[in-house]
């Protein structure tokens, strides 16, 4: 059996930084959902459950690219292909987050919240990682739609669909 990664190893496969900006704008959103500060409890729960959705996200991004990272000089310094961190360990600790996130989502916030990150996770997991990235220089364009996600899953997590139509114009703002 080989040895345990390190935590260290296991969060440079979540993509922090860009975590952090998924987390900024999921807040604004949230901000923006009520005329009246939210309830913190609620704004920490949903920021809780959509970056741990977002770093399983990134951990599964760095699964399907490992071929791809080990050829590049960019990349080949990461946790997956110095063999720091297993493709399987890799796996557990994605499906592991993404699992603590939405169940937080459904569980304390809303199920509507909670299906709309699952639907991003996916979106960037599979369709942007597995498709997108290797079919057209375009994948950008095109996968932005995860990027434009976060403030729509901030507002519904305050005003679940009330206000939808809102929500929406800061998806296409950000996309």
């Amino acid at each position: 059996m080989g040895s345990l990664p390190s935590l260290r190893d296991l969060l440079g496969l979540c993509k922090l930084k860009v975590v952090s900006l998924i987390l900024l704008t999921a807040v604004v959103g949230m901000l923006l959902a009520v005329p009246y500060l939210p309830n913190l409890f609620l704004i920490v729960v949903a920021s809780a459950g959509i970056s741990l959705a977002a770093m399983s996200a990134a951990v599964f991004n760095h699964v399907v690219d490992e071929k791809i990272d080990t050829k590049m000089s960019r990349t080949d310094r990461r946790p997956l292909p110095e063999g720091r961190v297993t493709r399987n360990q890799a796996l557990i600790w994605g499906f592991f987050l993404g699992v603590v996130g939405i169940s937080l989502l459904v569980i304390y916030v809303n199920l509507l919240t909670a299906i709309l990150t699952l639907i991003s996770l996916i979106g960037y997991a599979v369709f942007y990682t597995m498709y997108l990235k290797r079919a057209t220089p375009q994948n950008i364009v095109i996968g932005g739609a995860a990027g434009a996600a976060p403030p729509v899953l901030g507002w519904t997590s305050i005003a679940g669909s009330q206000g939808i139509e809102y929500a929406l114009l800061l998806f296409l703002i950000v996309f």
